[in-house]
């Protein structure tokens, strides 16, 4: 699990990265059952169907093998991230539950699984409990150090992310720790090693999805801090890797608006729509299309939020930070509120704090919304977003000077942070009177 000050903070953006998928079996595809174009698809195009795919055929000779089931559990939960499909998250979970079956005490693979699937589902004590007893099984577990570093992360619990980040990191070098110590870094505003880390990550992939998934990250630290070419070089070279991989294909869409090529922009940001519609890709192509004025192709993908949000919630997973957000911004504060409200009752981490302060604030309670926005500031690395929310408040409550500065920092840090807030903040900083 991760968020990201390159993506804007209306995304409760996640990293899932389930390292327990079954790569060995991937390799064991029976590659004279295909002609090679359709080989080379599999290998290049879809690896974690490839997964799924020779797990099954493992478990038809051996439905005996609780590995192979907690391994087929973990691609399950990777292969929901990826596609957007929820109901990958009920597979996953009987997958979890027939090794456990088979395998009741010791099978910490499973409850590695299950935390991550936990984690996915946006239920992140779950998560933590889950990891804590892989580890009781096997503390040298990778994986669960792995799922407990998301679920802690979430929690707002930053020092135990951290621990559990650096145990990782001893037991397995490589792209999943790496890219999580980016992500920590990146949290308490050391962009340096955040990017470090990164370059580590993809030092470590041969291509394909592992090096677009770190040139994802690479290209949104760069677009967290405006740095646009960078951030077009990094996605162009991952979409290289993977063609039409959604992740960069938004980072491009991001920066193609930034830009001020609508059209490009348009074309791009509905083609990540039409691949993953999960509601934080709405409501951000939504928002764009307000910004330029197109408000009834924005309600639209408005108009899909809560069917999307319902289909998930029906599959057991919650995302009340995406609707807290998306409620604050278009004149609901009682479903902003509750949303909010309900999202900072299962972790109080700086999203959580954000969302709460904005929901407050759109409520007209400034007063309680300040000390969230502060706390959602606190940490080291306040993403752009943030800061603007934070200084809007300030403004609200007349603190004219602070509010000055914080909208400066927001607009300094990242002066394309979102199509419809930046130029907000441009004009809210000038009715004060201004940079200080």
């Amino acid at each position: 699990m991760r968020t990201r000050t390159a993506v804007s903070a209306v995304i409760a953006g996640v990293l899932l990265l389930v390292v327990a998928v079954a790569a060995a079996y991937t390799a064991s595809v029976d590659k004279d059952a295909a002609a090679p174009q359709q080989v080379t698809a599999v290998a290049r195009v879809d690896p974690i169907a490839a997964s799924i795919d020779a797990a099954q055929r493992r478990l038809e000779e051996v439905p005996g093998d609780y590995t192979t089931w907690a391994q087929l559990g973990s691609a399950y939960v990777e292969q929901a991230r990826v596609t957007a499909d929820p109901s990958y998250y009920d597979k996953a979970d009987g997958a979890f539950q027939e090794s456990l079956a088979l395998r009741p005490e010791g099978n910490d693979a499973a409850l590695s699984g299950q935390g991550a699937l936990a984690n996915a589902r946006h239920d992140f004590a779950a998560a933590a409990d889950l990891a804590e007893r892989a580890l009781a099984i096997n503390d040298y577990s990778a994986t669960a150090w792995g799922v407990l570093t998301d679920a802690r992360t979430q929690l707002g619990d930053y020092a135990g992310a951290t621990e559990a980040l650096q145990r990782m990191l001893a037991l397995r070098p490589g792209l999943a720790s790496f890219t999580r110590a980016s992500y920590d870094a990146e949290l308490h505003g050391d962009l340096v090693a955040a990017r470090s880390a990164l370059e580590q990550a993809l030092a470590t992939t041969d291509g394909g999805a592992g090096e677009a998934f770190c040139r994802t990250y690479l290209g949104g630290l760069a677009f967290s801090t405006g740095d646009l070419d960078e951030a077009a070089a990094q996605f162009d070279a991952g979409l290289q890797a993977v063609p039409g991989d959604t992740a960069l294909l938004l980072g491009r869409a991001r920066v193609l608006a930034a830009r001020g090529d609508e059209t490009s922009a348009v074309e791009t940001f509905q083609a990540v729509v039409n691949a993953s519609p999960l509601p934080e890709h709405l409501v951000e192509f939504g928002a764009y299309l307000e910004s330029q004025g197109r408000t009834d192709e924005a309600e639209q993908q408005f108009a899909l939020v809560e069917t999307v949000r319902a289909l998930f919630e029906a599959n057991g997973a919650s995302d009340d930070l995406t609707m807290a957000l998306f409620a604050a911004d278009h004149g609901d504060p009682a479903t902003a509120l509750a949303a909010a409200q309900a999202e900072f009752e299962r972790r109080q981490n700086i999203d959580s704090h954000d969302a709460l302060a904005w929901a407050l604030h759109a409520a007209g309670r400034d007063a309680e919304a300040l000390p969230h926005a502060q706390q959602a500031t606190a940490l080291g690395g306040a993403s752009a977003l943030f800061l603007y929310h934070r200084g809007t408040i300030e403004a609200a409550l007349g603190q004219v000077d602070q509010a000055r500065a914080t909208l400066t920092s927001a607009l300094d840090t990242n002066p394309h942070f979102s199509p419809l807030h930046a130029p907000r903040a441009e004009d809210l900083l000038a009715s004060l009177g201004g940079r200080p």
